[in-house]
């Protein structure tokens, strides 16, 4: 099995560490301290992947993990471990924080890196909140993954972020909900539908842009806006394929959704169904 390798910067070798400070303030151009640092964790962990190797453990079999905590740090530690070693990286920020902070930084520190080809396995660390458990963490690391196009996991919902032609609150009902069926409908889905993981899903709140947007999603539907007329149009593989009105339309589009998957997905999707256009 893999090992991973891990260097903390809070308990470096401290001989290393002093070894370079010496070093580096004999130096006719001296660094910073952070940049010492950062040369310290590189050679503790590329020097403790060497040790492991002498003691017969195979390249291939180690992952390197460097735990910084500031997201400057992360980049420019993993940078300079990808130049100098073949080893794969464990990317994660330590102390991160809770909440949203924590997510943030989290995702700028291992965003730029990922878009840059470096790391091989991902981690997120969050503080929870009391009583709460660290499934968060989790999802956290695969909607990173999934927004930069990396790795599938579950369908995206595209929704509008709202303006003055959306007071109504429906689309950010009809937003949640369709999150809700995702997450409730998925282990299905996922048995019965491989791929639906890849499936991108729109639900807009005006007729000025939302046809537009919603034509990009593979289903997608726009509602109407303050003043606009009651009526939302559905796209289908960037066609309109009909309008629904009335107090129904959450449900209607969520069966939409699941007879799309079905035909898709499903074991005859080699031979999908015709869709009749309406108005």
């Amino acid at each position: 099995k893999p090992v991973r390798i891990g260097v903390n910067w809070g308990s470096l070798d401290q001989e290393l560490l002093t070894h370079l400070m010496d070093e580096n303030a004999r130096s006719a151009e001296p660094k910073d301290a952070r940049e010492v640092m950062h040369e310290a964790i590189v050679q503790s962990a590329l020097l403790s992947a060497q040790r492991a190797e002498a003691l017969g453990l195979s390249a291939d079999k180690i992952v390197i993990s460097a735990k910084v905590s500031a997201v400057q740090d992360l980049i420019n530690v993993y940078a300079m471990l990808s130049r100098r070693c073949s080893y794969a990286l464990h990317l994660g920020l330590t102390e991160a924080g809770m909440g949203s902070k924590g997510i943030v930084a989290s995702t700028a520190a291992m965003s730029v890196l990922l878009q840059h080809g470096i790391g091989d396995t991902i981690r997120v660390s969050l503080t929870p909140e009391p009583g709460g458990d660290r499934t968060l963490e989790v999802k956290v690391a695969q909607e990173i993954l999934q927004t930069m196009g990396l790795r599938s996991f579950v369908p995206i919902v595209a929704a509008c972020p709202g303006c003055g032609r959306t007071t109504s609150t429906v689309f950010q009902e009809l937003a949640r909900d369709v999150e809700t069926m995702i997450r409730e409908r998925m282990p299905e889905w996922r048995r019965n539908y491989p791929g639906v993981e890849t499936l991108n899903l729109a639900v807009m709140g005006c007729i000025v842009n939302g046809p537009g947007e919603s034509k990009h999603a593979d289903v997608g539907i726009s509602l109407p806006g303050t003043g606009e007329q009651p009526a939302a149009p559905v796209f289908i593989d960037g066609k309109k394929v009909l309008t629904l009105r009335g107090p129904n339309i959450a449900a209607e589009f969520k069966q939409i959704v699941e007879d799309y998957i079905a035909r898709r997905f499903g074991p005859l999707a080699q031979k999908p169904e015709k869709i009749r256009v309406s108005e």
